[in-house]
């Protein structure tokens, strides 16, 4: 069992010794379900990248900026479903947010837009 508070404090102070300004820990593996932790330092980006599946943005502390089929800005306590677009992630404060993915929905492969023949 994780206590997410006490781990989102704790990556985001590894983030910000991280040369990168970032840090993450996988908290659920089961099946094609992920939910990881993620720390951004303000200015930090995760550059443009696939969408899986099905996904969602659960941020806890902070503010971010998803780009990608359009802008969105999340501020702490917000819940939001990702784009199914490639897309980037800002930090807009030092930030701490719970992602949710699904990695493979069956007739269609992991981070395809499109089903698989």
């Amino acid at each position: 069992m994780n206590h997410v508070t006490e781990t989102a404090d704790r990556i985001l102070g590894e983030a910000k010794e991280s040369a990168h300004g970032r840090h993450a820990e996988l908290l659920v593996h089961e099946g094609p379900l992920r939910q990881a932790l993620l720390a951004l330092t303000e200015g930090t980006e995760l550059e443009e990248h696939n969408s899986p599946p099905a996904a969602s943005l659960y941020l806890l502390q902070g503010a971010v900026r998803v780009t990608g089929d359009g802008t969105t800005d999340i501020a702490a306590g917000e819940l939001h479903t990702l784009t199914h677009h490639r897309h980037s992630v800002t930090a807009l404060a030092d930030s701490v947010f719970l992602l949710t993915t699904v990695t493979s929905i069956p007739g269609q492969g992991s981070y395809d837009t499109e089903p698989v023949d």
